[in-house]
């Protein structure tokens, strides 16, 4: 098929595919794989092949770039002792756990340990699409794990792909080789990202902005693989970096160009891989003998198996070096907290790569035997993992009873109450350094209360919501109802906020038309009769002489921006201080520069 039918037709299928997966209750990336399996019984759909560089070089830095951009900096801090052995020595023992697997069913030990290293690592985008059920903190864990894992499955990959073509390694080849690819990624993606810094301090154009923010991960990328150090981990640090200094060198209006356009262009590329591992299951499937089919299914099973048992295995044999905070959990909570986190460690898009990549790396030295097998038990494994361990995570979420984590909202509702109450505290010097009138400077104060007491009752009713939630429970475990129960309690305070007068007053203050003509946007009155605005009355309490509202306008203006510079200016304290998270950072930025552009207007970018 030509590249303008296959394009037109993954694109129909992620739009059908998202319009189907909420009605049938099933998760996005399980309704795409399930299509592509269907359209591969189709033999010219089966004939579609992705070629394994568009994986590692076109999808995952744009994914990976997009998933460290909105990953927790100071959870990786945090849960560091974590995430480390999880994404080395876990990668290892689940490499060699299932290149024994392989060997017990006949396969070579080279293509065996190729295999393994193809499937050790679980996907970062998988994760990100199925694993938001999960608490944030494991979440969070799982996400920043699967983000450094692929460095080194990549290594093991590289070191068995040598092996099945005959080369020498030894235990200091292989020491350089994994110091190589970590420091010299780390380092590409560090250089990468200052240059990148040095660069946007030096620009206000959306448009450059958003176009070295594209750059950098495809240029970290290549740095590292100059370097023969691991492209996915220079990545993953370019974007770490850029999301931490992001604030401070971008504009409000760039960000909210990046923060509609990656989401959009990552959902694509998420889409169109699932779609394409159901077709590349299917291809492979028709490629092999139908003798040989029974035995890789087994090899498929005994693999997937395996690498679940080995995750919960090592989970439990390195919690005691794990640091921890607050109470202890039991052990029953410890146990399935460990459950989840087996179930939720999906194979996806680096898995997909790796195993479609063997022919090309040995193109030119002769082909490896088994590369069909290792295409079609990592297909399967990727498969199950999406078509049973996703269906079955919100079963397993639900049965591990997690108690309900309201730290980011807390830390939100703290950081807004913050953040407004240090621009009122600063308003008066802001208002005298930008020459505003006291009118002006009254009417903002008077909006920054409003602000102020909307945090304060949003977190009375969040608490209040907690209480009523408990209460409820209890009424269920009592059979009983809460005579004291608040819903009254908040209906009638909700019914006195309505009758503070502001909505009255709102009304008796509208502009009342000529015989109650209404003027639509082009200034035409409902029968068609063009009119305009004529001043009803005039009164000797208007003061003619007052300032021109373009001037009164103009300095709202520049006392609102002020106030938003001084709100981010405390919200990044508050973040530099690990007050808050990141993430709670962005989401309040991120309505910060909403209102920012508001005021200054949407940007010409011709």
């Amino acid at each position: 098929m030509e590249g303008l039918e296959v394009t037109v037709l993954i694109g129909l299928t992620i739009l059908v595919g998202t319009v189907i997966a909420p009605r049938v209750r099933l998760a996005l990336p399980l309704v795409l794989v399930i299509f592509g399996l269907l359209l591969g019984f189709v033999p010219q759909l089966r004939e579609i092949q992705l070629p394994p560089e568009t994986v590692l070089l076109l999808f995952l830095p744009v994914m990976l770039f997009w998933e460290s951009l909105t990953t927790s900096l100071r959870s990786i801090r945090r849960d560091f002792r974590y995430i480390l052995p999880m994404s080395t020595v876990l990668v290892v023992a689940s490499a060699f756990a299932v290149a024994g697997v392989g060997l017990l069913f006949g396969m070579p030990w080279e293509t065996a340990l190729i295999l393994g290293a193809a499937v050790a690592p679980p996907d970062a985008t998988a994760v990100a699409a199925l694993g938001r059920l999960l608490p944030r903190r494991m979440f969070m864990k799982l996400k920043a794990e699967s983000l450094t894992n692929d460095g080194t499955a990549l290594v093991l990959y590289a070191i068995a792909v040598s092996l099945a073509l005959g080369g020498n390694i030894t235990p200091l080849s292989v020491t350089m080789s994994v110091l190589t690819s970590y420091i010299g990624g780390i380092a590409a993606g560090v250089v990468v990202a200052a240059l990148g810094y040095l660069l946007l301090r030096r620009t206000s154009s959306t448009i450059v902005i958003n176009v070295t923010l594209l750059l950098i991960p495809f240029s970290a990328f290549l740095l590292a693989e100059i370097v023969h150090a691991s492209g996915v981990l220079a990545v993953v640090v370019a974007g770490l970096i850029v999301a931490y200094v992001s604030p401070r060198v971008t504009t409000a209006s760039s960000r909210r160009q990046a923060d509609a356009a990656w989401p959009f262009g990552v959902f694509l590329l998420n889409g169109a891989l699932f779609v394409l591992i159901g077709l590349e299951v299917q291809f492979v499937a028709h490629e092999i003998s139908a003798a040989a089919i029974g035995r890789l299914v087994l090899i498929t099973l005994g693999v997937w198996v395996t690498l679940l048992v080995v995750r919960y295995l090592f989970q439990l044999m390195n919690m005691p070096f794990q640091r921890r905070t607050g109470a202890r959990p039991s052990p029953g909570a410890r146990a399935r907290s460990m459950a989840v986190s087996t179930v939720a460690g999906m194979r996806g898009a680096v898995s997909l790569a790796i195993a479609l990549s063997v022919p090309a790396a040995s193109a030119t030295e002769g082909e490896i035997a088994g590369r069909d097998e290792i295409v079609f038990v990592t297909a399967g494994v990727i498969m199950l993992s999406l078509l049973v361990q996703g269906p079955l995570l919100p079963a397993i979420v639900r049965w591990a009873r997690f108690p309900v984590d309201h730290v980011e909202d807390e830390e939100y509702e703290l950081a807004e109450r913050t953040i407004s109450g240090a621009a009122l505290a600063a308003l008066d010097d802001l208002a005298a350094e930008h020459g505003v009138g006291q009118e002006i400077r009254d009417k903002v104060r008077a909006e920054g209360y409003q602000m102020l007491e909307f945090s304060n009752a949003r977190a009375l009713a969040r608490e209040q919501a907690i209480v009523d939630a408990e209460a409820q429970a209890l009424d269920v475990l009592l059979d009983e109802p809460d005579p004291l129960g608040s819903g009254n309690t908040m209906s009638e305070a909700a019914g006195d906020g309505g009758s503070d007068g502001g909505g009255s007053d709102a009304a008796q203050t509208m502009l009342r038309l000529p015989d109650a003509t209404r003027i639509g946007a082009d200034g035409e009155g409902a029968d068609g009769e063009v009119r305009t605005l004529q001043m009803l009355a005039t009164s000797a309490d208007v003061d003619v002489m007052q300032r021109s509202p373009l001037l009164r306008h103009e300095e709202h203006t520049r006392l609102k921006l002020a106030l938003i510079d001084r709100k981010r200016e405390v919200l990044l304290g508050l973040r530099r201080e690990g007050t808050v998270d990141d993430l709670v950072v962005r989401r309040i930025s991120a309505r910060l520069d909403l209102e920012q552009v508001r005021l200054q207007g949407i940007e010409d970018y011709d």
